[in-house]
């Protein structure tokens, strides 16, 4: 069986470091790259092609939900798993409708960010339990969307 390949993108080193660590320790689990901005984190992304993105919301440059848009377009088959401070359910709205498959928040416990990763890894849709009955608006709206289209 192989390992869940995850890639990281946050502005802050520090958290990709922890993140790293945290997520390399796990059985079935590695990080494959990483990335501090949207932009950059695409480019390397089309290229390792990993199961699974752990995405910051806020960045400078080109942010969460954007890069979450554009990979959409760009690596459909990644599954993006959005990581922030953000309790506010705008921010969930907006990554659930770029295409992000789940929303975690920085606080919460390590093992429930690992259980996170495989839920979203495995085709499910994962929401903070202290954001679930805030979000169940934007969770069925992501239900209802159709798959993004493509232009050649």
């Amino acid at each position: 069986m192989t390992d869940l390949r995850v890639f990281l993108v946050d502005d802050h080193a520090v958290v990709r470091e922890g993140l790293k660590t945290l997520i390399n320790a796990q059985v079935g689990m590695m990080v494959v790259g990483e990335a501090a901005e949207g932009s950059l984190a695409c480019e390397r992304i089309v290229v390792l092609r990993p199961d699974v993105v752990v995405m910051d919301v806020s960045m400078p440059g080109l942010t969460g939900a954007q890069a979450t848009a554009r990979l959409q377009l760009e690596s459909p088959t990644v599954r993006v798993l959005a990581l922030t401070v953000h309790e506010d359910r705008g921010y969930i709205r907006q990554l659930l409708a770029a295409g992000a498959a789940g929303y975690v928040l920085k606080r919460a416990a390590p093992e429930e960010l690992i259980h996170a990763i495989r839920v979203v890894a495995t085709g499910g849709v994962y929401l903070d339990p202290s954001m679930a009955g805030r979000s169940s608006v934007a969770l069925s709206e992501k239900r209802r969307m159709p798959a993004p289209r493509v232009g050649i």
